[in-house]
């Protein structure tokens, strides 16, 4: 049977529909979270995982070494690892691996990702499951890293449960996506600009990440990148709306507003650890930004967190 055929049975109830591939229980609870390896059920199929769907389920493929063979919705993709694949409940999908594929399958219920609670942030994640989507891992910052770390924690958490693991699972599962969808947002970023402008925006916020307490000259930023600073700032115009030096002043008072609300150290002190040579310039640069002194930011951050308590 090719893949259109199976397409029209799904359509007409006859495609496999599970919680979770060969298993017909229901989650118990409503903002359901699985994890596993992706050897762990096609192992037991020999590899092959046959086409099938998800009522209200979400799942995500993420590949990490060897090769998928993708029936998606009467379409067929071939893709090596590090890739992610993401599936909507109603899409017909199925899977041929490699024996040496390595990575995991993440399935999520819809209420974790479009609850009423979330608000507006819930049209975050619609932006990689409108259609199924294969995201290459392959990006130039530290994404893949921080998405493999967040899915061994989830593996970890749902192996060993302990107090707040259903809240844990959830957190987990959220920011695993967000950060997909950030990558997503990334890629297509690349694909408008051109991939070789965007590695080199790319490297100048990881230089700005990395330096921003040393504040650096612009000239120097743009030394260490090799490219003159006029180009730079055309960059940063065109990807950011911002010049290089306004999104590196952006990073530095976005650390002293995280150290006015949650470090006790006086103004001076902050100002010294953030590279300012004069608290009072500090504080001047500080009000031009946000529109109030320290003392002020740090007043109403206090009151705010009173409000919420």
């Amino acid at each position: 049977m090719d893949a259109r055929h199976a397409v029209k049975k799904a359509i007409n109830g006859d495609i496999p529909q599970f919680a979770l591939y060969g298993e017909n229980t229901a989650a118990e609870n409503a903002e359901f979270v699985h994890i596993e390896l992706i050897e762990t059920r096609s192992r037991l199929h020999d590899w092959h995982i046959q086409s099938h769907t998800h009522r209200g389920l979400f799942q995500i493929l993420f590949l990490f070494g060897g090769h998928v063979r993708a029936e998606i919705d009467g379409g067929l993709w071939e893709c090596e690892g590090p890739v992610a694949i993401t599936i909507h409940p109603s899409v017909v999908h199925g899977f041929d691996f490699s024996r040496e594929a390595q990575g995991f399958v993440l399935t999520v219920d819809q209420n974790l990702l479009f609850a009423d609670k979330l608000g507006v942030h819930a049209t975050l994640f619609s932006t990689i499951f409108v259609e199924p989507l294969a995201i290459a891992l392959t990006a130039v910052d530290d994404s893949r890293q921080r998405i493999e770390t967040l899915l061994k924690q989830l593996m970890t958490e749902s192996s060993w449960p302990r107090a707040g693991h259903t809240l844990m699972l959830e957190w987990l599962a959220r920011s695993v996506l967000l950060l997909l969808v950030r990558l997503h947002s990334d890629h297509r970023s690349a694909d408008r600009s051109g991939r070789q402008d965007f590695e080199l925006f790319s490297r100048f916020r990881g230089l700005v990440e990395e330096h921003y307490k040393e504040q650096w000259q612009v000239s120097r930023v743009a030394g260490r990148l090799r490219v003159t600073e006029s180009r730079l700032n055309r960059l940063c115009l065109r990807l950011a709306g911002k010049s290089a030096f306004d999104m590196m002043q952006q990073r530095l008072m976005l650390e002293a507003r995280r150290k006015l609300t949650y470090v006790p150290s006086g103004v001076a002190s902050i100002a010294y650890e953030l590279g300012f040579q004069d608290p009072a310039y500090f504080s001047r640069a500080f009000k031009r930004h946000t529109g109030m002194t320290p003392k002020q930011f740090r007043q109403q951050a206090s009151a705010d967190g009173a409000d919420a308590c």
